[in-house]
């Protein structure tokens, strides 16, 4: 009974990640897709005035069609390449969710961290930003996820926050990462990449 539950309860955290497109206007819709198209033009600008050798040093940081084309493959693809990650970002951003973003890259840098002293501070910023009730950026977890890290800040770990990092990356990818895929940003990120391709 409580694994049905469970899953219940899952199955409507995913459908909660983001802001559902019927509750925005038509108006705020418009806008937040100018928003993004401004950003990746600034993510995709290349400087004409730029000299063959900065432009030949400087394209390996921008994508390639077949950057975007591994993008499509897995979430884990896309977050581990630099303008994959910042192209999500601002996707997520344009549906009101950057949290879950915001709060895998926290607890990927948190996971980095040696010292006592470090883990400890870093462990309660995490919680008083993501993870507790009315936290500014509050994501969206199971009591029991949230009451797991609320007792391990008393003595911080590396893996602290990784059942519900995990949560969140599931989330992402069976929600907000279909979504991006499918989505007007990234098949003009797409095109943007074949173009650029052709030109060289």
């Amino acid at each position: 009974m409580r694994e049905s539950l469970a899953l219940v309860s899952s199955q409507n955290m995913a459908f909660t990640d983001c802001m559902k497109p019927t509750e925005l206007s038509t108006d705020k819709k418009g806008l937040k897709r100018k928003n993004w198209r401004n950003k990746i033009r600034f993510l995709l600008k290349s400087n004409s005035s730029q000299s063959i050798v900065n432009q030949k040093k400087n394209r390996s940081y921008r994508p390639t069609a077949d950057d975007t084309h591994q993008w499509a493959q897995s979430l884990d693809k896309l977050l581990s390449h630099k303008y994959g990650k910042a192209a999500f970002c601002i996707f997520l951003k344009s549906e009101f969710c950057e949290e879950n973003i915001e709060f895998w890259t926290a607890c990927e840098d948190f996971r980095t961290l040696t010292s006592h002293k470090e883990l400890a501070s870093k462990a309660n910023n995490i919680y008083e930003e993501f993870i507790k009730n009315e936290a500014p950026k509050e994501i969206n977890l199971d009591f029991h996820t949230k009451n797991a890290i609320a007792q391990s800040l008393h003595e911080p770990n590396p893996d602290s926050f990784l059942a519900a990092q995990r949560k969140v990356y599931s989330l992402m990818e069976n929600n907000s990462y279909p979504r991006f895929i499918y989505s007007d940003l990234y098949r003009e990120l797409c095109a943007a990449a074949r173009g650029r391709g052709q030109a060289h």
